[in-house]
């Protein structure tokens, strides 16, 4: 049984460790950036880090008690990744710098073309390049026009210094509010462009102390209770179904917006939407940095840009030296970023015209051996946790081809159109995410295909069985 796994962030290593524990060693894992961490390698922005408690960032298998903080740091997640894959010996697996470009299946296998040509065999395969993929890159008129420096916030030019300079910021979300408030401790001027201003609650943060950390070593329990605490918690909250919950959290992001000295900042700043109508944020720092005299918010819309301004739809020309684009990314897209043609020739586009969808968010009828992570509405609490629960649905798989010596298997489609009408009749049950708020979670016809709107603890009881009833199984070709 040979196993291609297409890309190495957390999901495709983990794969890798239970293909492993599992006695399988043919497999490799084919990765498009130069190492290992996916996300947590290529967004490397100022102040990036997780925003979900850093006990329950990492395996359960591979439990890191010695965080710096409560929230880990880009640099200790990535670590803790590379970490992982050398210990468990996934390297000589990974081949870096190596990008899939489309995956075709026939004569019972796939056979996945490379950027360079070259073609890759396998039995099976497993996509792990989630979400945070495709970069999104905003419709605005002139802005490749800009002569002076330009980057996406998810592949940040630390070559280039920003000390004194003026800066356009184009986006408020996540990135944004983690790295403004960095940037505006040296460039000269910064211009944050928001086009709809988003929840960003507070969150408990201070750093440990190395007594702290010692003893976390020395006896993580703990933090183990904290981990089974947070978890028990996220699975009654994170649905944003509880209107009571709803309205605390509303209430605590309002009154962290009372630290902005400007009373018009502080009206721009408030939301006009239900919290967890779009990802809700956290950080300490950002609202701090509005008293800052260098930060400019600015909600007027941009009208264009040109070879060295930002132009807004008052007729405003804020000249700028570097515009730095925050609108994050693509999420509605997931493996339909490649070109993958299934059985009979057809394409994942054409099986997702209404939008990603998935049985369990992991198996699409019509696409024989093929299985994602973090694939669609599977996006709830902490992804590791899920994607722990879509592994092991993964290698159930894998010992029921390997016992009933089938070549293949594949979803009916029945199960997957029931399995999905269900899980959208819930997601229509949530108040929030009916509001009208664009992106991140809905597909361009509409759909919400990103979010799980039940708990983690019911997405693994779910995953931890197979239903033999949903799945066609087919011959050894």
């Amino acid at each position: 049984m040979r196993v291609a796994i297409i890309g190495a962030g957390p999901g495709g290593l983990c794969m890798g460790k239970r293909l492993i524990d599992e006695g399988v060693e043919d497999f490799v894992i084919l990765e498009n950036s130069d190492g290992v961490g996916g996300t947590w390698n290529l967004n490397r922005y100022p102040g990036c880090e997780c925003d979900v408690p850093s006990a329950l960032y990492s395996f359960s298998f591979d439990f890191k008690a010695d965080w710096s903080k409560p929230y880990g740091t880009q640099p200790e997640i990535l670590a803790y990744m590379r970490s992982f894959a050398s210990k468990f010996g996934l390297l000589p697996h990974c081949r870096f710098g190596t990008q899939v470009t489309r995956a075709v299946w026939q004569g019972g296998s796939w056979t996945l073309t490379l950027a360079s040509g070259a073609t890759v065999s396998a039995d099976i395969v497993v996509s792990a390049i989630g979400m945070f993929n495709d970069l999104a890159w905003p419709d605005i008129a002139g802005l490749y026009d800009f002569r002076g420096t330009m980057f996406h916030s998810a592949r940040w030019d630390w070559d280039h210094p920003l000390a004194g300079e003026r800066v356009a910021v184009i986006g408020s979300a996540a990135s944004a509010v983690q790295f403004v408030p960095e940037i505006v401790k040296t460039a000269g001027q910064v211009h944050l462009f928001q086009r709809t201003a988003n929840w960003v609650l507070p969150k408990i943060d201070t750093p440990y102390t190395p007594e702290q950390l010692e003893a976390f070593r020395a006896d993580p329990t703990p933090l183990l209770v904290f981990r089974a605490e947070t978890e028990s918690n996220m699975n009654k909250g994170m649905t944003f179904a509880d209107p009571a919950a709803n309205a605390e959290r509303e209430r605590a992001g309002l009154a962290a917006i009372d630290v902005v000295a400007d009373p018009e900042v502080r009206r721009k700043l408030r939301p006009t939407h239900p919290y967890g109508c779009k990802r809700p944020l956290f950080s300490n720092l950002y609202y701090p940095a509005f008293n800052r005299p260098n930060l400019e918010l600015v909600t007027e819309p941009i009208e264009r840009v040109t070879t060295d301004a930002v132009v807004t739809a008052d007729g405003t020309v804020r000249r700028v030296d570097t515009v730095i684009v925050a609108t994050g990314f693509a999420t509605t897209k997931y493996l339909s970023a490649i070109d993958v043609v299934g059985r009979d020739g057809r394409g994942i586009d054409d099986a997702w015209r209404d939008g990603a969808q998935a049985y369990l968010g992991v198996t699409t009828s019509g696409f024989p051996n093929l299985f994602m992570l973090y694939g669609p509405n599977t996006n709830n609490g902490s992804i590791l946790t899920m994607i722990e629960a879509q592994v092991e649905h993964v290698i159930l798989h894998l010992r029921r081809l390997r016992e009933s010596g089938a070549g293949w298997v594949d979803v009916l489609p029945e199960a997957m159109g029931r399995y999905n009408a269900e899980v959208q009749a819930a997601i229509a049950g949530v108040d929030v995410w009916q509001f009208g708020c664009n992106g991140y979670y809905r597909s361009p016809g509409g759909r919400v295909v990103t979010q799980w709107p039940y708990s983690m603890a019911e997405f693994q009881a779910r995953t931890g069985v197979v239903d033999a009833d949903a799945f066609e199984l087919g011959p050894v070709v």
